[in-house]
């Protein structure tokens, strides 16, 4: 189903008190935005729009963005992290309006491209703010950051050292730091672990790779060495591993004091702060995590007789995945070798999340009351791939039937960012919400886009 209406911020159907007698237990809520309001018919608000005014607005599948959310995560980083450097990571979601809202609350950014920089840096966002990642930088990506004036630039092999050096331009330093790997394992799935040994990102600390970067990047009069960093991994629940991380790189720029007689001013310990994805799942507590962090951060450093570094962290599940939802409408349901299947007009283009690491959901039927017992079924999705599995074994209602609406929460992260275009599907829109007035921030993608692309015979 294509966009139905104009991208302009005009309110939507009023939304209607809530009907408390059939509102759902808080806690099946609890992994949705903080404004979802359940409504009559059982439907939900967020933002204060009713889900099914905005699927006949702006058609299914369609990504909901509750920007009050993004910008309350944000604000809540910032009172848990004082005296830190927030960076956003664009990774999980970027468009111009994250950007602004982002930047307006006061974070910085995090980014891992030339395409991520200049997005934002266009939108207005400050290279000074911006952090560049990458195991792998393209020499687009250098030029680009040093072109546009960004920030930090992160080592991560020493083969990038000596191209960076001969990027920047004559009688100007570009800052760096470089990432470590402090041989910690922490996160969600192994595809997902950074901190050990044994994968593609970062330096290793137990075989002296990240000293002898230390050592090359000294070496380089246009490069400045600022400080470290380290990213373990993704969705970690856990504050222990980060706490060992802290000692283990405070004992890194200990060796680098005695050894080069330099204080580096600066610690970036990366992002993966998990999130639940459903109603009873783990979610790491970042209140919690500030305060354990610089208490073990000024304890480590005093041990070992240094100033306490500034520190840097970079979320971005934890800021951008609560606060979407995807919408979808059913197109088949179909009972066959004892399972329950209900197909949606999404999948793993649009999601292939569950396909890579397994993760899983909880679909919602909403804008329509269903006095059926729920039945377990596996929801999936409509491409040509026998993985294409969006929820499995969750409880929607008996009578589930083409034409009806799912929601599913914790949308916000790597769902769009990571969209495919796998079967010429295209890509879904993205929606925001706020007081009850809904604007287009990415326009879906069509099939005349995908042809213009096509430009051979």
């Amino acid at each position: 189903m294509s966009d139905t209406m104009s991208d302009t911020a005009l309110p939507l159907t009023a939304v209607p008190e809530p009907v408390r007698h059939s509102a759902p237990p808080a806690s099946s809520l609890a992994i949705w935005p903080s404004s979802t309001v359940p409504l009559v018919d059982d439907d939900l608000a967020v933002g204060g729009v009713p889900l099914s005014d905005l699927a006949e607005r702006f058609g299914t599948p369609a990504y909901i963005l509750d920007e009050d959310e993004v910008r309350r995560r944000c604000r809540a980083y910032l009172r848990a992290f004082p005296d830190t450097d927030v960076f956003y990571a664009a990774k999980a979601f970027l468009c111009r309006a994250m950007a602004h809202w982002v930047r307006e609350e006061g974070l910085g950014l995090d980014v891992c491209s030339a395409g991520e920089l200049e997005l934002a840096v266009t939108t207005g966002f400050p290279p000074e703010r911006i952090v560049l990642h990458g195991n792998a930088k393209s020499p687009d990506d250098l030029r680009t950051a040093l072109r546009l004036g960004v920030g930090r630039i992160v080592i991560d092999s020493t083969s990038e050292i000596a191209r960076l050096a001969a990027a920047v331009p004559a009688g100007s330093r570009q800052k760096v730091l470089i990432r470590v790997v402090p041989g910690i394992a922490a996160g969600g799935h192994a595809k997902i672990r950074t901190g050990t040994d044994g994968q593609k990102f970062g330096l290793s600390l137990a075989d002296g790779s990240a000293q002898h970067a230390v050592t090359r990047v000294l070496g380089q009069p246009r490069l400045q060495l600022v400080g470290l960093h380290c990213h373990l991994g993704s969705q970690i629940t856990a504050v222990k591993p980060y706490l060992s991380a802290v000692r283990r790189l405070v004992g890194l720029l200990a060796r680098i004091h005695e050894q080069h007689g330099i204080t580096l001013p600066e610690l970036d310990l990366g992002g993966g702060h998990g999130v639940a994805y459903r109603p009873g799942e783990p979610a790491l507590d970042i209140v919690g995590l500030g305060a354990k962090i610089r208490a073990e951060l000024a304890g480590s450093c005093a041990a070992a007789g240094l100033p306490v570094p500034r520190l840097a962290i970079e979320p971005g599940r934890a800021i951008a995945g609560p606060a979407g939802v995807v919408l979808y409408r059913v197109l088949a349901v179909k009972q066959t070798g004892g399972h329950t299947f209900v197909a949606v007009d999404g999948g793993m283009s649009d999601n292939p999340r569950p396909a890579l690491y397994g993760v899983r959901y909880a679909p919602r039927l909403v804008g329509r009351r269903s006095a059926a017992a729920t039945e377990p079924v596996t929801v999936v999705g409509r491409h040509c791939e026998a993985g294409d599995i969006l929820a499995s074994d969750v409880r929607l209602p008996g009578d589930i039937r083409p034409g009806d609406l799912l929601a599913v929460p914790v949308a916000g992260a790597y769902h769009l960012s990571m969209a495919s275009g796998y079967n010429l599907v295209g890509r879904p829109p993205v929606v925001a919400v706020t007081k009850g007035h809904a604007r287009l921030l990415v326009r879906r993608e069509m099939l005349a886009d995908i042809q213009g692309r096509d430009v051979g015979l």
